[in-house]
């Protein structure tokens, strides 16, 4: 059996339960330091696993992220707000969590071992779709399961583990480690491999937003603008990018439907949205080569 970090005894655990309070919260904030430290490792990978996943969106295929328990939280949380920040269509980013997406406090552990619903949820893999596969251990059973049938249905894979040599890897296309220490709560994956998890994720997710051409400057200029803040923010954009008024990138947000890159363009001096539009298309959704163009 390969060796389980996440599962070994901290340094500093002896102990532990008899020191002030103070001392532990110094002890735990070093162990979530720790574990981001060992991101720092993994950016080629993560930079091959954003490439696959822009890859799948350009081709109109769809990303499946999946896992259980912890790591099951931390792919639901990147997962839910790719629509927002880079304004993907809902529909085209399932989430698939062993025992489903809790909707309270109380979520079971003894579905991850579930390898019957994790095969049927991966019955909505199609060809060429991407499967982000989260697992501490690399172990977990219901990621195992669904990477096996992904890959019978001709998805592609990320596995994404925290533990040298996890079974997970196997066969996986782009293979993620995160080599976070031991927890300072053996086990409790929760804190520094679930850090590492959620970062990971937060840079492949924003690596693919670079890659679509959804980031202008850091500007999240494909934003879903559905709230005040985030409309102010889509103005905040125009009026920058395009070096005009506030009172003017309103009104080419308004002729726009909302659409920061075509507002953009507006406001730049094309002259309608239907031109925005081609010429973006041109342009691969790129705005600053659509804006060289004009």
């Amino acid at each position: 059996m390969n060796r389980r970090t996440t599962e070994e005894l901290h340094p500093d655990a002896p102990g532990l339960d008899t020191r002030p309070l103070p001392e532990v919260a110094e002890v735990l904030l070093a162990g979530q330091k720790a574990a981001i430290g060992s991101i720092m490792r993994a950016g080629d990978a993560l930079a091959r696993g954003a490439e696959l996943m822009a890859g799948a969106i350009r081709a109109g295929r769809n990303l499946h992220y999946v896992a259980a328990g912890s790591s099951g939280l931390m792919a639901l949380a990147d997962a839910s707000e790719l629509g927002a920040t880079f304004g993907l269509d809902a529909d085209r980013v399932n989430i698939s969590m062993a025992g489903g997406v809790p909707t309270g406090a109380h979520m079971p552990g003894d579905t991850e071992d579930d390898v019957a619903a994790a095969r049927a949820a991966a019955g909505r893999v199609s060809s060429g779709d991407v499967v982000i596969a989260l697992s501490a251990s690399g172990t977990t059973p219901y990621p195992l399961a669904f990477l096996d049938v992904a890959r019978q249905r001709g998805g592609r894979t990320i596995a994404i583990a925290n533990n040298e040599g996890a079974p997970m890897f196997d066969g996986a296309d782009v293979a993620i480690l995160l080599a976070t220490p031991p927890e300072v709560i053996a086990g409790s994956t929760r804190m520094g491999a679930g850090t590492a998890q959620k970062v990971a994720l937060n840079v492949m997710s924003t690596l693919m937003g670079v890659a679509l051409g959804h980031v202008h400057d850091g500007m999240m200029v494909n934003l879903r603008a559905d709230n005040a803040k985030l409309r102010q923010r889509a103005a905040g954009m125009v009026a920058r990018i395009a070096a005009v008024s506030p009172d003017r990138a309103q009104a080419c947000l308004a002729e726009s439907g909302g659409a920061v890159k075509p507002a953009v363009l507006l406001a730049a001096g094309v002259g309608s949205p239907a031109a925005a539009g081609e010429l973006l298309e041109q342009s691969g959704g790129r705005l600053r080569a659509a804006l060289a163009r004009i």
